[in-house]
């Protein structure tokens, strides 16, 4: 299938709760953000009000964008949650969060982040491998953020532990 022919209404983000020390990561958040809205893509997140995890959701809200929280009870009872967001669903643990965000978007992308990030987008990819995962899965490469990261996918294949086609289908961008 073309990127062209693809049919996204709603996308699943990964980014992070901190902010992280570039002011570019909140800048492009929300940029992204308000494109989703401008675009009619509707956001799919883990529900969040810091880090870029807020910037983008705020943002999509604050363009007439529609967004879908995903919050673990242990998240929620913490009070982390952005209350803007309508529809918020609180899920027993991050297993059953992951599933649902990834059930409820038609396309996937981690922006910068840090570990959980990192541990969600790797999921997606991972499950493409094994036929659980046909969904277009992306890394939103701010400021060459995961760079270091696509070496070691093209490490991965090249080394016979990834199978090439897999490492080509998952989608970098920059802009």
């Amino acid at each position: 299938m073309e990127r062209s022919d693809l049919m996204i209404k709603s996308l699943a983000v990964y980014c992070g709760a901190h902010l992280g020390n570039d002011p570019i990561y909140q800048a492009r958040a929300a940029a992204f953000g308000k494109k989703m809205a401008q675009n009619g893509i509707e956001l799919v997140y883990g529900g969040g009000k810091y880090g870029t995890m807020g910037v983008i959701a705020n943002a999509v809200l604050d363009n007439g964008g529609k967004v879908h929280g995903v919050i673990t009870r242990q998240l929620y009872e913490r009070q982390t949650a952005l209350d803007r967001v309508e529809d918020l669903k609180i899920v027993s643990n991050m297993d059953v969060r992951k599933d649902l965000m990834m059930d409820l978007a038609d396309g996937l992308v981690a922006l910068p982040g840090g570990i959980g990030t990192l541990e969600e987008i790797s999921e997606a990819f991972s499950w493409m491998s094994l036929g659980d995962n046909a969904k277009p899965t992306a890394l939103y490469n701010v400021n060459g953020f995961y760079d270091s990261l696509i070496v070691l996918i093209n490490h991965l294949a090249k080394e016979g532990f990834a199978q090439e086609k897999y490492a080509d289908s998952l989608i970098v961008e920059s802009d």
